[in-house]
């Protein structure tokens, strides 16, 4: 990447950074949330947008890390050094055994066996009382305090979500523009032609699943962390809606279209809801006009009329 191609995002660092000193306490909470969205949907990018694959079940990444995290730390009393990683390594190792499942069709098979292995994951989450509380989920949480950091307090929060999803979608992009995510947007375009040359596309695919369920909790533990409780419902197909929403609004296939699509659903999902009653309708209406208008999202779409306008001026 170019040096002027890494302006933009550091100049946007820059401005979230300085977010939280100019915002009142709601908006830097609400800041956190699309942070916790932005890792998850650039998670879920990974599958849809380089992979051609679309999942309804991605959920099940997120709850299944923070679940981990969170029995690990009420019912053994572990600290959230051990806790952490355990959870993500757990979470990746279920993700890696879903993929061996899920991998065995592809399109709407592919589809429709995340959403039945996370309808298991989100009826386990229920119906497994004495492990997960069931209804009344996990609560009695805390946030961890790295190097003494006191992240009870909103702004310090918000700063260490910038932090860990910065990283997370640095190194998703890094993911992306290697050679073997190359190889992976070839399985996507021409699964036959990658088998004919000698690439294995189930084996490729398998890791880009393990990766994104990898990212995946690592929104889990975001999520939390800010929340300081869980909830089977966190596993529901809604939540993996909105995600795959978000990826689609802002634009598959793209860095910053998921992130931009996470700050769409999170803002009409938690503040336009407080002045509209029906906001997923307004959402639905929105996601119609970003359709017709801009078919391959938002970010491609404003790429193009960009393009288009530098084109016919003079």
């Amino acid at each position: 990447m170019t040096q002027r191609a890494w302006l933009p995002p550091l100049v946007l660092l820059l401005c979230l950074a300085v977010f939280p000193l100019f915002a009142g306490e709601y908006f830097v909470n609400l800041g956190s949330q699309v942070l916790v969205a932005a890792v998850f949907a650039s998670s879920l990018n990974l599958l849809v947008g380089y992979a051609g694959l679309t999942s309804l079940g991605h959920a099940s990444f997120l709850g299944l890390s923070a679940y981990i995290s969170a029995w690990l730390a009420v019912r053994m009393g572990l600290g959230h050094a051990v806790t952490a990683p355990a959870a993500l390594l757990l979470t990746t190792l279920i993700g890696m055994a879903f993929g061996w499942i899920a991998l065995r069709a592809t399109g709407l098979g592919f589809l429709m066996l995340t959403l039945a292995l996370s309808q298991i994951v989100w009826g386990v989450g229920f119906r497994w009382v004495s492990l997960t509380n069931g209804d009344n989920g996990l609560s009695g949480l805390t946030r961890p305090q790295p190097f003494g950091w006191n992240l009870e307090i909103s702004n310090n929060y918000f700063w260490f979500s910038l932090i860990v999803a910065g990283l997370s979608v640095f190194l998703m992009s890094r993911f992306v523009d290697s050679p073997f995510g190359a190889s992976l947007r070839g399985t996507r375009d021409q699964p036959r032609r990658m088998s004919a040359l000698g690439f294995n596309v189930w084996a490729i695919r398998w890791v880009a699943f393990v990766v994104s369920s990898f990212f995946a909790a690592v929104a889990g533990l975001l999520y939390v962390y800010f929340h300081k409780y869980i909830h089977p419902s966190v596993m529901s197909i809604s939540v993996s809606a909105e995600a795959l929403l978000s990826v689609i609004a802002g634009g598959s296939g793209t860095i910053a279209g998921p992130l931009l699509g996470a700050l769409l659903v999170v803002v009409m999902k938690n503040y336009a809801s407080a002045y509209i009653e029906r906001w997923n309708m307004l959402l639905g209406f929105v996601f119609v006009f970003i359709v017709i208008f801009m078919p391959n999202g938002v970010v491609p779409g404003l790429r193009h009329w960009t393009r288009h306008w530098r084109k016919d001026s003079p």
